[in-house]
């Protein structure tokens, strides 16, 4: 589990450390630069952050906001000695609190608090870089066709994008007629979500002609390079499926530019560039890639 910690006093970072000795916890303390925050956080895959509410020059609640826009799967912890409760939190804050720790806390509310962010940390890795696989607890997910794991690829890359029935015919099944596509459609979407709800990943939800995808417990290699770029990507991408190089355009463009598309600039000063920060000419990330026209729909 990686968290990150943020108070501007010392001695309860010190406190902190010492509480967390024995979990296998990666922890990255920051006490009261928010910028440097935001930049880890867009750089990084983090699954909790710890946040004081109360620190000079820089509103706790106000940077939970801005970390919960920036990563909506992060669970969120307030450390304070204010009064403060859920009721005073904003909806969207409410949704990624998973308690508070009033100064002084107790270890025994620490690992509560720890138990529960395990319990939130994502249960899916899925790998899209090379060939397509998917991973629950260490093991590799048996899918029991192979149209319904091609499809929950494709619902991948829609990265949240919710995925219509006419849009996943076109992909997977474009030499079908129509009514034996839609047969081949629904029994893929069966089989999909019986093999995730098997292994206790319910995140397809399949509508009227219509199917979302659930991001909060799985991590996926393709959408952290959609964020952050790196190294991540060598030129093969969902190689077994032919509709996938309709995306490599744009992994290509982030290869040689090292830049993500839409990403949230943060101006550097001279002493955090000498200090190895990111430069400003490649600055991090907050992009969510929509999916690409696919080439049926240009025709249209």
């Amino acid at each position: 589990m990686r968290i990150v910690v943020i108070d501007d006093e010392m001695y309860a970072l010190q406190s902190f450390l010492n509480e967390i000795i024995d979990y296998n916890v990666e922890c990255k303390f920051f006490r009261d630069d928010e910028r440097a925050v935001l930049e880890y956080i867009l750089k990084n895959n983090v699954d909790a952050v710890f946040t004081d509410v109360g620190m000079p020059g820089v509103d706790g609640l106000k940077l939970a906001g801005e970390i919960v826009s920036l990563r909506p799967e992060i669970s969120i912890v307030f450390i304070t000695g204010m009064t403060i409760t859920m009721a005073d939190l904003s909806p969207a804050l409410k949704r990624n609190t998973v308690g508070f720790l009033y100064k002084p806390y107790h270890a025994d509310k620490l690992t509560e608090i720890l138990r529960l962010i395990e319990k939130r940390t994502p249960t899916l890795y899925v790998r899209t870089f090379d060939s397509f696989d998917c991973f629950s607890d260490g093991k590799l997910v048996v899918f029991s066709s192979g149209k319904a794991k091609e499809l929950f690829a494709l619902l991948i890359v829609y990265n949240g994008n919710s995925l219509t029935m006419t849009d996943a015919i076109d992909h997977l099944w474009q030499d079908a007629n129509v009514e034996k596509a839609k047969v081949l459609y629904r029994n893929a979407v069966f089989r999909l979500r019986k093999t995730l709800a098997d292994i206790g990943v319910n995140c397809v939800t399949s509508g009227r002609a219509v199917l979302s995808l659930d991001k909060t417990n799985i991590r996926c290699d393709y959408w952290d390079y959609l964020q952050t770029g790196g190294d991540l990507y060598h030129g093969e991408f969902l190689k077994s499926y032919d509709w996938s190089v309709d995306y490599l355009p744009e992994l290509d463009r982030i290869a040689s530019s090292g830049a993500p598309q839409g990403r949230r600039y943060y101006k550097l000063s001279a002493e955090d560039e000498a200090a190895d920060a990111p430069s400003s000419e490649n600055p991090p990330t907050m992009s969510a890639s929509s999916p690409p026209i696919h080439k049926k729909d240009e025709e249209n």
